[in-house]
């Protein structure tokens, strides 16, 4: 049988290592190019040595030519603005690209230059047109059509498969959401930094971003979707704001964002259960907890589920969501393998029942 043939730029990152994890083990893919800017020339093992005995392979300097010529599909886990370049070269070569940086997530560029401090070149510009939002849960029939996707962000698809359900319904007010997330230090990269050094993070609990976090256009770009008619989204007046607040658990991964949002009207907690078992039953990584049961970080650590479980509190008639994501996995390289898998026509799970 032939294989997909599979290249990661950016394979000594935190997301890259875990694709790499992944897809050695992948029974429909070859792995042809790993690269590294940092560590070109060394072996992937001798970076990891969790990959000693398992696999053999030496990392490159990035070669655009050579990559995409022996590349049906590239995963780019490359940092946000330098993205862009390199796939916008992928792309014109004829390469399926799954993108892991925010350099394609956003429709609109201003929103992006705004947000990101770097403004798309035409090129990439245009590209923004072809990107497909990899949330697989809800744009599946997209992404199967489509050579790049832009993978989500790791808070965005803890809160976004959260709540989908009550927005698509209209079951709740899409004003006043309120949204508290808690991460693993290795949301932030495997880059150095004071802030994440273990004597600043153990026995610590500390909010960061609480005004303007990257994610928060994301946020709000695919909430609105979802609720609103696209024509009422391009009506900045009926676009969602939330209030987001990000925070710094001292554990290596794992997502836990509680939502806080404001019912239309009562509801049982049986109605709202059937909505989510609804819209969620024939998606295979999204776990609905029933009532009073609600999900923890232990139960995903590891894994490419999204655990969902909610309360209802009707003294001030809101809805309190919980959703737990492996940030490295469902909220990175997990959820980009499941993109390449639809994309490939391969089955969903493919590679990822670990």
């Amino acid at each position: 049988m032939k294989k997909l043939k599979v290249s990661i730029i950016g394979a000594t990152g935190y997301t890259g290592k875990e694709l790499v994890k992944i897809l050695m083990n992948h029974p429909k893919v070859e792995l042809v190019y790993l690269t590294s800017s940092t560590y070109t020339g060394e072996n992937i093992a001798e970076i990891f040595p969790e990959f000693r005995n398992k696999l053999d392979q030496a990392l490159i300097n990035l070669d655009l030519e050579v990559v995409s010529r022996d590349s049906d599909l590239v995963f780019t886990a490359l940092p946000h603005t330098v993205s862009m370049e390199v796939v916008s070269e992928l792309f014109k070569k004829g390469v399926k690209v799954v993108d892991l940086s925010a350099d394609y997530r956003l429709k609109d560029s201003a929103v992006y230059k705004e947000w990101y401090k770097k403004e798309h070149n035409q090129i990439s510009k245009e590209l923004l047109n072809n990107a497909v939002y990899g949330l697989p849960e809800i744009y599946s029939d997209k992404i199967k059509v489509t050579s790049l996707v832009a993978n989500p962000g790791c808070y965005p698809t803890s809160i976004i498969l959260g709540i989908a359900p009550l927005l698509k319904y209209h079951l709740v007010k899409p004003e006043g959401i309120v949204i508290d997330s808690k991460s693993g230090t290795t949301g932030a990269g495997r880059k150095l930094s004071l802030g994440l050094h273990f004597s600043e993070c153990n026995e610590n609990f500390k909010a960061y971003k609480v005004i303007k976090h990257n994610h928060i256009p994301e946020i709000e770009q695919e909430l609105s979707a979802i609720y609103f008619s696209e024509s009422e989204c391009r009506q900045e007046r009926t676009e969602i704001k939330v209030c987001f607040t990000p925070h710094l658990l001292p554990i290596n991964r794992g997502i836990l964002s509680t939502c806080y949002l404001t019912l239309k009207e009562s509801k049982e907690e049986g109605e709202i259960l059937e909505v989510y078992q609804k819209f969620y039953q024939n998606t295979p990584f999204v776990r609905i907890f029933e009532p009073p049961d609600l999900p923890e970080i232990k139960f995903v650590s590891g894994t490419n589920y999204c655990d969902i479980g909610f309360s209802l509190d009707k003294r001030v008639n809101k809805i309190k969501v919980i959703s737990v994501i492996d940030n490295l996995l469902k909220g990175a390289a997990g959820q980009a393998v499941q993109n390449m898998n639809i994309m490939s026509s391969f089955p969903e799970t493919c590679g990822l029942k670990f």
